[in-house]
């Protein structure tokens, strides 16, 4: 079916393949490129089509938004023509990131405006309420934790949605992802724009006192997000949550089913009034949500099984964890946008991420403000490494380069060059004097970091090198390759120590802190633990699922207890208990691989990037 998009059509229903409409003549192809298929929603100022992208072989499926008004000529006509294409422009602004449409087109055809965005296949909120009934409070919290990384995006690139509620919040099929669509209310929050009175926008019911005259801010948005979480949990419309009388949400009278103290607390103050009594910020909320006491019965890890030497254990997911995403980093856009690395600095104030648009961005850790950009490398960015200073940053990439950055002065010291394949990994020795990189060209280079000469090439692997790691004392280093192999080398002499072969890639490697054991991540999801001084395997794990991606990354936390693993094709990260194998928690959020994990000094954060071009920051909650 091919539906024309002249609103004055009788007949809009033509053969699939049609060029032209068989009752009005008019062209069918916008663009000559979208073609619509069916009318999916109408209003008084527009009509919005599924439609398919005719331009692609794969013929994906998009939304064309047709404005179409019935009334021209009045204020309100030019309000909504300039709301529609304002929603482009924000659009194209935001719709890099993975949890808001991407704009595709926006053209004027016979002096109508068309928008044309990706189409998110799944179901929105105010449907799967009607389907299955009210929300409980671990749905409310995921959806927060969800969304608010998403609206502290958006509030950062200073756009207020200006209509969030569940009709609008669409959970995506493919994943299972919150996604936010609508961005024809939202406005550009400049200090002006913020201080004199607009147009009232928004829905009934959903927006805040100071935006139903005019004068939304961000923390409007808030409120909004609050009323839907209101919404969702009693399955009652806003304006039957409200007592006039009272003056005041008594939401409370309507739930189906009990909720905490701590959530409830959170729900009022985003609930509140006066602006200046309500939450200022997502991160703010985010930081009171995942500050919930959580018992210590809650957390305790199943029993563990003891492994002999040599076995392969399996352990499952416990019930609750007490890690959570309490921020979202977003700042790598592009086709390829990929982020392969990230690193912490040593005093833990520093987040770097290295990334497949050929850039490292600097963050800080505490605010998740992005602070600086450095550029300088033509192809991907593998890794990115702190000196044990934090002054100075290493990369590697794709471009056969290592970069040598000074962080104060946001400069490129030097350039190593000598590799004559992609770098894949780059390691610091902890008294910052040697640098070691691994390559495609299946050789590990030693450097002075200073001087940036080469020391020496180890030759041994007959793979590409895929992690290169230093044992914590700095005298070994450990290298892992394709060749389904894992190697010890002496710094010092440059001569191999032991090998300890894999049934596939070794892919990541890191050593524990008192320098005993080396754990390596394969390409078939197996982590391996090994003696360092013996090279005997003391046993081997699995959790993580899917072919082709394995365990792309490692990382112990300072005091040697957990392990994280950053699964390339199930998309989790995995914290395990270094001493029996047991495995403690399971992270979900990343819609793409994980490729990197690190954690803070202090071991309360842990960062992980992906292939997905976000960051996510997750924190220990704490016992109480």
């Amino acid at each position: 079916m091919s539906y024309c998009l002249n609103p004055a059509c009788q007949k809009p229903q033509n053969p699939k393949d049609a060029r032209f409409c068989i009752r009005c003549g008019s062209k069918l192809l916008l663009s000559d490129r979208y073609r619509a298929l069916k009318l999916i929603g109408k209003g008084g100022f527009g009509r919005t089509f599924l439609a398919v992208d005719e331009f692609k072989p794969s013929k994906p499926l998009c939304v064309i938004k047709q404005f179409f008004p019935q009334a021209q000529g009045t204020n309100s006509f030019e309000k909504a023509a300039e709301l529609f294409q304002q929603e482009a422009v924000r659009l194209d602004e935001l719709g890099n990131h993975p949890q808001i449409p991407s704009l595709l087109a926006y053209c004027t055809c016979d002096r109508r405006q068309y928008l044309v965005q990706e189409f998110i296949d799944g179901q929105n909120l105010a449907a799967e309420l009607s389907e299955r009934g009210a929300f409980n409070e671990t749905q409310i919290r995921q959806l927060l934790n969800d969304l608010l990384p998403l609206l502290q995006f958006v509030h950062q690139h200073q756009v207020i949605h200006r209509d969030l509620k569940p009709e609008n919040i669409i959970r995506r099929r493919a994943d299972n992802q919150l996604v936010l669509v609508d961005f024809g209310a939202a406005k550009f929050a400049t200090g002006t724009a913020l201080a004199r009175t607009g147009t009232v926008i928004g829905s009934a019911g959903f927006v805040a006192p100071e935006q139903a005259i005019g004068k939304a801010t961000f923390a409007s948005d808030i409120y909004s997000l609050g009323v839907t979480c209101i919404h969702l949990l009693t399955a009652i419309e806003p304006f039957d949550l409200y007592s006039v009388n009272e003056g005041t949400w008594v939401w409370r009278d309507y739930l189906t089913q009990p909720i905490s103290q701590h959530l409830g607390q959170i729900l009022d103050r985003m609930l509140e009034n006066a602006i200046n009594r309500r939450y200022q910020s997502a991160s703010e909320i985010l930081q009171d949500l995942n500050r919930s006491p959580v018992s210590k019965a809650s957390i305790k890890p199943a029993t563990p099984q003891i492994s002999s030497p040599r076995s392969v254990v399996t352990k499952s997911q416990p019930k609750n964890a007490n890690w959570q995403c309490v921020q979202t980093l977003t700042g790598h856009f592009g086709m390829f946008a990929g982020v392969r690395s990230v690193a912490i600095s040593p005093d833990g104030q520093m987040l770097a991420s290295g990334s497949e648009d050929y850039k490292i961005k600097l963050w800080d850790l505490n605010t998740g403000q992005e602070m600086f950009t450095l550029a300088g490398h033509t192809n991907f960015i593998r890794a990115v490494a702190f000196n044990p200073h934090g002054e100075t940053l290493v990369s590697s990439s794709d471009d056969k380069k290592i970069k040598y950055w000074n962080l104060k002065t946001r400069t490129e010291i030097y350039t190593f060059s000598g590799h004559f394949k992609s770098l894949t990994s780059v390691a610091i020795s902890p008294d910052g004097q040697i640098l070691a990189s691994g390559s495609d060209d299946n050789t590990i280079k030693l450097w002075h970091l200073a001087t940036g000469q080469e020391i020496g090439t180890l030759n041994g692997h007959s793979g590409w090198i895929q992690a290169v790691a230093f044992s914590p004392d700095g005298q070994v280093l450990a290298s892992g390759s394709c060749d389904n192999t894992a190697k010890l080398w002496n710094v010092s002499t440059g001569k191999e120590i032991i090998t300890r072969a894999a049934n596939n890639w070794v892919q990541s490697l890191v050593f524990t802190p008192d320098g005993q054991m080396l754990i390596g991540g394969t390409f078939d999801n197996f982590l391996k633990f090994w003696d360092v001084n013996t090279g005997a395997e003391i046993f081997s794990l699995t959790g993580h699922s899917g072919w082709m991606g394995g365990i792309e990354s490692v990382a112990v936390s300072p005091d040697g207890q957990i392990l994280a693993s950053g699964g390339g094709r199930d998309k989790t990260i995995k914290l395990w208990d270094v001493k029996t194998g047991e495995l403690l928690h399971t992270l979900t959020g990343h819609i793409k691989g994980v490729t990197s994990v690190a954690f803070s000094p202090d071991g309360e954060t842990l960062v992980s990037g992906s292939y997905d071009k976000t960051v996510k920051i997750w924190q220990r909650m704490k016992d109480e």
